[in-house]
């Protein structure tokens, strides 16, 4: 598996498992749940939720899914904005703890920006983190403008990524937010990499991918994993797409095939308000 590098040193997959929505539905759970361990036996062991999701129900499918296995995985879950308070967002973070029936979250993020000064989250990150809770922290849908005030801040600086919305139609991180971050050396963490289906959908990425034999799919993917400091999390709650989705690994892009893409898929020529979903 193709390894990101976080600011402590240490690597992680760059093809991780979103969770978005999974847990919601008792008839999905079973295949769900395998998918999650698929997941685990092909190196994918970076799994993303979010105490948002289903309301902890993600968290609890998590837990299911790598039963005997937590060694195995590296789990990253978001507090909400207005859990992010010194004393509430601990208490979200024990909350998170017991749903994935673990001692310890491998990243904790900030899920948005809300009215809790920063100051504050961070300070609940040191403190979960020299408890032992967490063992990494950072944040996702933080502009620049939020970033900069957030590295000027105690702790501001141990930061291990930014969750982001990114993918060939939303490329505008990469005017000022996405440089910003490489000279810090901080990873982005692409959220939504295939738009939620959306992106499929667009004729110049089928014909791109029939043209190259792979799926669309395989191409946004491997689009983002031509990029070393991109971790990728695609949903999925069915084994056989995990498998298509994975395999985007196995069809790097070539400096032509990456050019083609630039072509359909143009860099922003501007700053862009940051996108988010």
């Amino acid at each position: 598996m193709h390894a990101v590098t976080l600011p402590s040193g240490e690597r992680v997959p760059s093809f991780g498992l979103g969770t978005w929505q999974m847990g919601d539905d008792p008839k999905r759970r079973a295949e769900e749940i395998a998918t999650l361990r698929l997941g685990l036996d092909l190196g994918a062991t970076l799994i993303d939720t979010a105490e948002m999701y289903g309301d902890g129900r993600s968290e609890q499918l998590i837990a299911e899914a790598i039963q005997g296995r937590r060694d195995q995985a590296f789990l990253v879950t978001k507090v909400y904005p207005h859990h992010a308070s010194e004393r509430d967002c601990i208490a979200a973070c024990e909350r998170s703890l017991r749903r994935l029936e673990t001692d310890r979250i491998d990243l904790y993020l900030l899920h948005w920006r809300g009215q809790v000064p920063l100051a504050q989250t961070l300070a609940a990150f040191l403190a979960l983190q020299r408890a032992g809770k967490i063992r990494h922290y950072g944040v996702s849908n933080l502009d620049l403008a939020d970033m900069q005030e957030l590295w000027s801040l105690s702790g501001g600086q141990g930061v291990a990524t930014n969750q982001l919305l990114y993918n060939l139609a939303r490329r505008g991180i990469e005017w000022d937010l996405l440089p910003w971050l490489r000279e810090r050396r901080i990873p982005v963490m692409a959220y939504s990499p295939i738009e939620q289906g959306r992106l499929l959908r667009q004729a110049k990425l089928a014909g791109f991918a029939e043209r190259h034999a792979m799926t669309p799919a395989q191409v946004a993917l491997a689009w983002l994993l031509a990029h070393k400091d991109v971790i990728v999390i695609p949903k999925t709650g069915n084994r056989e797409r995990l498998k298509d989705n994975i395999a985007a690994l196995e069809h790097p892009l070539t400096p032509t095939q990456m050019a083609e893409l630039e072509e359909l898929f143009p860099a922003p020529t501007r700053a862009l308000p940051l996108q988010m979903l």
